[in-house]
């Protein structure tokens, strides 16, 4: 391979032509969600923390990068990271905190959230065929899907006078994640039930998001796996 194939290769994006799932830029994404996921497991209070927004937003530059998709967007993305981080450390440093800038951080998160799973899957839909990078972009998909769900439930429990899931359990982020994923699972323990119609609809259309995403993924690797003496 010349320099100029590989100057190529690098503008294109990670591992761009390559099946490789080491080459794979889906790794960072992963990372970063694992630490956005302990993070969030480790808050005991129902109010987000700007520490786990900052790592969520630079989790959505990330997959645009990952995504490959227009170079305006990624470095809009890239300034979207800086801006937060500016205002993590003025949060820090003031000490705010409220009702207002829960609602506001769980909304921002869910937003987040809900973009990276659309460019990944809208950068898996363009390739003509699966290999590993596609494997470990469905695992993403999966995981933000999840973490989408527990930001939904964190704005409704800010917005909700009673428990959501009933006065025996604290409205944390604890709660709320290990519920949106036992729900996206349908693993179903049955010791967190939510209460209010609302919070019953939303995890129903979890329920069925887990089940379509895992039937589709399914399909999609089956019909476009191909070994590796045919590729």
């Amino acid at each position: 391979m010349t320099s100029d194939d590989s100057a190529v290769n690098a503008l294109e994006g990670p591992a761009s032509g390559r099946g490789s799932i080491l080459l794979s830029g889906y790794w960072l994404v992963l990372l970063l969600v694992a630490v956005s996921y302990a993070l969030c497991a480790a808050q005991i209070s129902p109010d987000p923390s700007p520490v786990v927004l900052l790592v969520q937003l630079a989790t959505v530059a990330v997959t645009f990068w990952v995504a490959e998709v227009n170079r305006r967007i990624r470095r809009a993305g890239w300034i979207v990271v800086l801006a937060a981080g500016a205002a993590v450390a003025v949060v820090a440093v003031i000490g705010t905190k409220g009702y207002l800038l829960g609602i506001l951080l769980s909304a921002a998160s869910m937003v987040a959230y809900l973009v990276a799973p659309i460019v990944i899957l809208a950068h898996e839909a363009r390739k003509a065929r699966v290999d590993g990078q596609t494997l470990l972009a469905a695992i993403a998909v999966y995981i933000l899907v999840g973490m989408f769900f527990t930001f939904i439930y964190s704005c409704v429990a800010f917005i909700s006078s009673e428990p959501i899931f009933g006065d025996g359990h604290v409205d944390s982020l604890t709660s709320q994640l290990f519920f949106s994923f036992t729900t996206l699972t349908t693993t179903g323990y049955g010791d967190m039930v939510p209460k209010g119609a609302s919070v019953q609809s939303i995890a129903i259309a979890e329920a069925i998001t887990g089940q379509l995403f895992l039937v589709i993924a399914m399909a999609r690797v089956v019909s476009g796996w191909k070994p590796a003496s045919t590729r």
